[in-house]
């Protein structure tokens, strides 16, 4: 081998480890971003919806690095999870896509299907914390979980919530029964007080009991097309999460977004709502 070439084949080296470096180094940084944790994050779809208006938020997540491992729980119509995909032993924060097949549930007892869940992953996988992200419909399996296990030692206990526009306090859609219509007039006092309540939210505000004091932190995810509302629930309907959670959690936060993709349907799919998901749930 003549100098010249041994002189190419060392600049090549050189350059490849240059290269190598370079993505470790990058590759590190963008870990090291991200607490490195096993507890899981459950994701509620909203109503008529699948575990698909979820993958646009898991995907952000699995591209900025946050994780490798994605499951799917599918729920039957009478309850029964069915795991699809594996977790690893000690795999960095794994995201559940939580996908019912009766997408359309009402009675919102039946939520407590979010159990259901939270007991199939700690069976397999023997969890001992979760944190729970919920649009929509979705945000009630987060408070109906809550009612039935915030207090039972033997349930994993939830960390970090997270609720994209919830209807806590009801709708104004035409024809819904009264249990879940929100009431005309509706105001909220200081601390999220609805001063009309229907039958679903009074059933909620037990969770005011069965909340654990100072353990979860929760961020409240409002989106505002104009005039107070998504397009679909009104803002005063979505803050009085509030009242339900804020005097027991840990930490209680407000996001209001504006604009076109602030609409209710598409604010699973706005790119600040992934950032504010990511920065929350697992940036140091």
């Amino acid at each position: 081998m003549n100098k010249n070439t041994q002189r190419w084949a060392a600049a090549l080296v050189i350059a490849a480890l240059v290269v190598i470096g370079a993505f470790a180094w990058y590759s590190q940084r963008r870990t090291s971003r991200f607490i490195q944790s096993t507890t899981p994050t459950l994701f509620f779809h909203g109503g008529g919806s699948s575990y698909h208006a979820e993958e646009h938020m898991v995907n952000a997540a699995k591209k900025a690095g946050v994780t490798k491992t994605v499951l799917r729980a599918d729920v039957s119509k009478s309850g029964q999870v069915t795991l699809h995909g594996t977790m690893q032993r000690h795999a960095i924060n794994p995201i559940v896509e939580v996908n019912y097949q009766n997408n359309r549930q009402l009675d919102f007892q039946k939520h407590e299907w979010a159990g259901n869940v939270v007991r199939a992953l700690q069976q397999r996988y023997g969890i001992k914390k979760v944190n729970m992200v919920g649009h929509s419909l979705g945000n009630i399996s987060i408070i109906y979980y809550e009612l039935q296990n915030g207090r039972n030692p033997r349930m994993p206990q939830l960390q970090k919530q997270v609720d994209i526009a919830g209807h806590f306090a009801g709708l104004n859609f035409a024809g819904l029964p009264a249990a879940i219509r929100q009431p005309q007039g509706l105001k909220l006092a200081k601390d999220g007080k609805p001063n009309k309540m229907n039958a679903t939210y009074r059933e909620m505000t037990k969770v005011r009991q069965a909340y654990p004091q100072g353990q979860v932190a929760v961020l409240n995810i409002v989106g505002d097309t104009g005039h107070g509302t998504d397009g679909t629930v009104p803002n005063v309907s979505s803050l009085s999460l509030k009242y339900l959670v804020a005097s027991r959690a840990k930490s209680y936060q407000v996001k209001v977004f504006h604009g076109q993709n602030a609409q209710h349907s598409k604010l699973h799919s706005n790119p600040a709502v992934d950032r504010a998901l990511i920065k929350f749930l697992w940036e140091k």
